[in-house]
């Protein structure tokens, strides 16, 4: 798995490129110029080159050694999105989730079940903070 640095924030770019893997599976080269026009504005064969090399220095893709070379998605678009969502917390609010939590629900309209999956995922946190506290405090 990629360490921190090299899951850093990907280039708006980089995550098209990293959708279409995400998305379409082992590409080759070819395939993946061909297929990139659906996941953002077409670009040249090299571009996409380029991104996808730099996205395998980075080790988020794979290249096998076929011929021609297929390139795969090495780490999980979830593992992307929490880190790219750690850095926008972190740059916006310090590394508060509160202030973020509340500009994403004010002007939304939630439905029913997302309020009861946003209560629940609030009882996890208060239950795993009370554990911690207690851990800390030698307590069982």
């Amino acid at each position: 798995m990629p360490d921190r640095k090299t899951t850093g924030r990907l280039s708006a770019g980089e995550l098209e490129i990293m959708a279409m893997l995400w998305d379409g599976g082992p590409l080759t080269l070819a395939e993946a110029h061909c297929r990139f026009g659906r996941y953002g504005k077409p670009v040249g064969y090299t571009t996409v080159q380029t991104r996808l090399n730099r996205l395998v220095q980075k080790r988020l893709a794979a290249r096998d050694d076929g011929r021609p070379a297929k390139y795969r998605a090495a780490v999980s678009a979830e593992a992307v999105g929490r880190r790219h969502l750690d850095l926008l917390l972190e740059k916006v609010s310090g590394g508060s989730v509160v202030p973020l939590v509340a500009h994403l629900i004010s002007g939304q309209k939630l439905s029913a079940d997302e309020i009861r999956e946003l209560k629940r995922l609030v009882a996890d946190a208060g239950r795993a903070a009370r554990t911690n506290t207690r851990k800390r405090k030698g307590k069982p």
